[in-house]
Order: structure tokens, then C-alpha cells, then sequence
């Protein structure tokens, strides 16, 4: 959300604020103390008034927590939800936090961290004749107290004095794969550019040979708001400045799986001191998951603050999600069902013989494409929860999870292998099935048809923005989303524990209500705070409690 000047907008109210002269200025009691004839009395009791004012207004602020659920000034003031879907938290709520970050983040001078972070539309309270199941689904989870905090130590910020003016040194990334792919490549890019002490050049985006996506980093995401936001803990160029354009630069394409900080400064500090540039490739998921706090926090604060997607698809997402959000309550379904999602994991359909076979011809002809392995069976690699689930799955999983026939699920994803058909099972059971392809109006998609990075950006801030959200698989969108909504509210996400609960799919001696219960007992870690457990590669992205995460301190928002 981009600000001007310094006009503040909001759904409900538009203001423009004045310094405090400007206000004292204009201010009745200033005539009152520039007269000569004002009795001491009056002034004791004027100076009694104002402490006690100010003290009433200390005790207001501190009364009302400040909202994770204030809108986005790009969304327009939502119309009033049906009476079964009340707002977990009132207007009066927002608009005040709402003016106490406005108020205090005009300095341009000063990048305010909790205003730059994207902030989804409030959740909704669903009551009515619910069965206990249905409360149970659609009840959110408790967040303990956690709050973003990303104070980092006093180390860290006085290197930064240094780092974030460095002329001398540039890193330049090369990020691969597919929008959330390369967005954790991003941020990695960042903190290895921390490490090294460098600038970071705009990262750059391959072409993606799968998806045949020329997207570059402007398309996609806002570049003012990225430098901007990180230009405290690291200096980011649109370009290298012509003094480094001809002097040799490195190229390293190959990294290990894993490597730490210390290993980076080892292979790339003193060449990259020498040289004056270094330019990275591959760095998918090769460095370590386990970094020092102030590491970890960067990290946070890029993926949750720095890559603001760009405008025109921030605004179109907007829209699409407030459609989703004014009917009521959503669930959004991030269903793996591409062909090429079948091909990779190895996995079959569920759509019978005739799709399989082509999945298979495809997975013989082309097995560089399988990733991980590669010497399971199908069925092995189903058991051990390495397919996504086929909608006909998905579909009992929702049952026995309490979900209600006429619930609305957003359907996040690419087009379907099968069409029509592979959601057929899924449309039975829940017939109020929306995509951004039906959601959006004639012509509002036509500017990002040939880019799948911006498609599933639009997926990426709708699905941010529902009231629940489940994968049908694991990949890079489900945990940054898992993440994100943690991060901005504990948002109710839930990741099927495919592992255990599939040979229980397969088990006819379990009646319903048995399989209903054993499915809503094993997912109740997502009615509370999932910390990071150290040391078992878990991303700090989906896990963000508690390096990123705390119950004291001042908090971010």
C-alpha cells in the first residue's frame, strides 16, 4: 500500500495530520497563555486539565489493543456482512489503530516496519445453528500473546550504519522456479547480501521454461517498497553502477545444501572484497534453515514486509479477496492438481486409467522431472504423504473436519489435470466452489494471462485473506501462506497430515463419526502457535514463532 505524502486513507475515515505545532497553534487554550491578563488560578487549572487529558488519553491507548485486522487502504469500506457473520473485532477497533500507525508514519525519513507489512481483511465470527463440529472448524486459533517483534541487537544495528552504504560491493541472484520459489530465493538473496556486507542488486528473475513466465522482479513485486523497507539493514541498487559493470564477476552456480553464515564470509568475502561483484545462481533451499536471531529476523521482515507484491496486482487481488470476503466467511483450497505436479512428485491422478497413463508416459519419458526418491512405488510414495491429495480426498478430509455443506472455498491453483472432472468429487460434496477466473469481471485478468507468477500472486492474496486456508500439498505457497497468516493474526491454516491419516482413508471398519473424530483430533495444532523447533530445518518463513514471533517487547504493528 503505497502513501502520499503525508495524506493518510482509510476505509472509514481520511485524514491529514499537522505537526504538533501546527495543531497547538490552532488550539483554543493558545490564546489563553499568550494573554498577560490570565490569573494564575486559571493557569493552574488550565495545566491541571491538559495532565489529566493526556493521562485519560495514555490509559485509551493502552486500553485497545492495536488491530492485525485493520483493512488495507486499497480495499474499499466492505458493505455490512450478513447477521451469521459478524467481525471478530469492532470499527471502532481498527480506525484506531489505524490512526495510531498513520499518525506516526509520515516520516519519509524513517521506514516504519509495521506499516509496510500486508495486513488481510478481519475474520469473520460465524454463529447460527452450527453443530459442535462446525464451531469447531470455523473457530479460530488462540495466538498465546505472540506478536511480530523484530527488534534486532545492538551488533546488528551498528554494523548496519556501515552495511547499509556499502559502494563497493554488489551481489547479484539469480532466482529460479516458480513465484513462491523464487521468493524464498529472494530472501535468502537478502540476508546472504547481510552476511557479505554488499549491496544487493535488484534480484533477477529466469525465464521459466516450464511455465514459459518472462515476469521480471518490477512485475511482480513493488522495488521502491523493497529498498525501501530493507534500507536500514541492507543497501539495494536497481543496477550495478557503471564503475562494475566491466570487472570480472564470479559466477556460482553450485552451492551445498545447507551452509551457514560463517561458510558464506569463508568462500565469498574476500573474493567478493577483491572483485567488487559476485553473482549467485541456485540458491534454492541452500542455506541453512538455522541462522542467528538477527538472521532470522531479517528474513521475517523481508518475506512479511519488504516484498509487497506491485501495484496493479496487489489491486487486483484486493478486489478479489473483498468479493470473497463481503459474502461472508471463505475457505481457500490451494489444490495441487496440475499435470505437472503429478509428473514431478511421481505421483496418479485418482482419475482412472486413461489420465494415469499419460502421467506415467510422461514420468518414464522425462525422469529428470521426479523429484526425490526416485525408487518408491506410487503407492509407497502416497502412504508416505508425498502426493497431493486428489479432490475426492480432499473432500472426506473437509467432511470429517466439521466443514458444512454450504461453505464457500476459493480454489487456488493452476487449471486442473482432468478439467472438470478432477474436481467433480470436491464439487458434490461443496458446491460453492469459486476461482479467480469466475471471480474476476470481463477483462480484469487479461493484463496477467501470460504470466503465472502474477496468477498466482492473485491466488497468493486471496488465499491470505480467507477466514481458513489448507494445502492439498506441502510447497513453497502453503508454508509462506502458513506463515504470513501466523504472522498477521494466527490465522486458522491447516496442513492435512497426510502420513497418518491416509491408511485410515483406506480402512472401511471405521465408521464416520469415528473417522470424523480421530481426523479433527490429529489437526488440532492448528487451534494454536506452531514454534519453530530448532535444529529440524524448519523454515523460520512458515514458522515464525518465536524468532520472529514474541509475547513481550514492543512488538512490530
Amino acid at each position: 500500500m503505497a502513501r502520499s505524502g503525508r495524506v493518510i486513507r482509510n476505509p472509514f475515515i481520511s485524514i491529514t495530520p499537522r505537526s504538533s505545532t501546527q495543531l497547538f497553534s490552532v488550539s483554543p487554550l493558545t490564546s489563553i497563555f499568550s494573554t498577560k491578563k490570565t490569573s494564575a488560578s486559571l493557569s493552574i487549572f488550565v495545566l491541571s486539565f491538559l495532565v489529566s487529558f493526556t493521562f485519560l488519553g495514555i490509559s485509551i491507548v493502552r486500553f485497545f489493543p492495536s488491530s492485525q485486522d485493520s483493512i488495507q487502504c486499497s480495499i474499499v469500506s466492505p458493505t455490512s456482512p450478513s447477521p451469521h457473520h459478524s467481525l471478530s473485532s469492532s470499527y471502532s477497533q481498527i480506525i484506531l489503530a489505524a490512526l495510531l500507525s498513520g499518525l506516526n508514519s509520515y516520516n519519509e525519513s524513517e521506514p516504519r516496519v509495521g506499516s509496510s507489512a500486508m495486513v488481510p481483511l478481519p475474520v469473520h465470527v460465524v454463529s447460527g445453528n452450527l453443530s459442535e463440529e462446525e464451531k469447531e472448524f470455523w473457530k479460530q486459533p488462540d495466538g498465546k500473546g505472540y506478536r511480530p517483534c523484530l527488534d534486532s541487537s545492538i551488533g546488528y544495528r551498528r554494523r548496519s550504519a556501515k552495511i547499509s552504504k556499502e559502494t563497493n560491493k554488489f551481489l547479484v541472484v539469480v532466482a529460479t522456479g516458480g513465484l513462491n520459489q523464487q521468493r524464498n530465493q529472494v530472501i535468502d538473496a537478502v540476508v546472504i547480501a547481510r552476511i557479505l556486507e554488499a549491496a544487493l542488486v535488484v534480484p533477477i528473475l529466469q525465464v521459466n521454461q516450464i511455465w514459459e513466465d518472462e515476469s521480471e522482479f518490477p512485475d511482480i513485486y513493488d522495488v521502491e517498497h523493497f529498498k525501501k523497507t530493507l534500507r536500514a539493514d541492507v543497501r539495494v541498487v536497481t543496477s550495478l553502477p557503471s564503475t562494475h559493470l566491466m570487472v570480472k564477476q564470479t559466477i556460482v552456480a553450485q552451492i551445498p545444501y545447507n551452509v551457514s553464515p560463517h561458510w558464506i564470509r569463508a568462500k565469498f568475502f574476500k573474493q567478493l572484497s577483491q572483485e567488487g561483484v559476485l553473482v549467485l545462481k541456485g540458491l534454492d533451499s541452500r542455506l541453512s534453515k538455522n541462522l542467528p536471531a538477527d538472521l532470522q529476523k531479517l528474513r521475517c521482515k523481508v518475506a512479511f514486509h519488504a516484498l509487497r507484491f506491485a501495484g496493479p496486482i496487489l489491486q487486483l487481488g484486493n478486489q478479489l479477496a473483498r468479493r470473497m470476503w463481503v459474502e461472508g466467511p471463505y475457505i481457500a483450497l490451494h489444490l495441487r492438481l496440475e499435470k505437472d505436479v503429478w509428473v514431478r512428485t511421481g505421483c496418479l491422478t485418482g482419475l482412472g486409467p486413461e489420465y494415469d497413463k499419460i502421467i506415467t508416459q510422461i514420468q518414464k519419458s522425462q525422469p529428470q522431472y521426479l523429484t526425490g526418491r526416485v525408487k518408491m512405488s506410487y503407492t509407497q510414495r502416497r502412504l508416505s504423504g508425498l502426493c497431493p491429495l486428489n479432490a475426492l480426498e480432499m473432500a472426506r478430509f473437509l467432511k470429517a473436519l466439521g466443514a458444512p455443506r454450504s461453505a464457500r472455498f476459493y480454489i487456488a491453483g493452476g487449471e486442473p489435470f482432468g478439467g472438470s472432472k478432477a474436481l467433480q468429487p470436491l464439487t458434490a460434496e461443496f458446491p460453492n466452489l469459486v476461482r479467480k477466473e469466475t471471480l474476476a469481471r470481463e477483462g480484469e485478468l487479461s493484463p496477467f494471462l501470460n504470466s503465472s507468477s502474477a496468477l498466482s500472486a492473485l491466488d497468493y492474496i486471496v488465499s491470505f485473506n480467507s477466514d481458513i486456508f489448507i494445502p492439498s500439498h506441502g510447497g513453497n505457497m502453503g508454508r509462506s501462506l502458513q506463515g504470513h497468516r501466523a504472522y498477521t493474526g494466527h490465522r486458522k491454516s491447516i496442513r492435512p497430515n497426510k502420513r497418518t491419516m491416509l491408511p485410515l482413508f483406506e480402512d472401511s471398519s471405521i465408521s464416520d463419526k469415528e473417522f470424523s473424530s480421530i481426523i479433527r483430533s490429529m489437526h488440532n495444532n492448528s487451534m494454536m502457535p506452531q514454534l519453530r523447533k530448532k535444529g529440524r530445518d524448519k523454515d523460520v518463513i512458515a514458522y515464525p514463532v518465536p524468532e520472529c514471533m514474541c509475547r513481550h517487547g514492543t512488538g512490530v504493528f
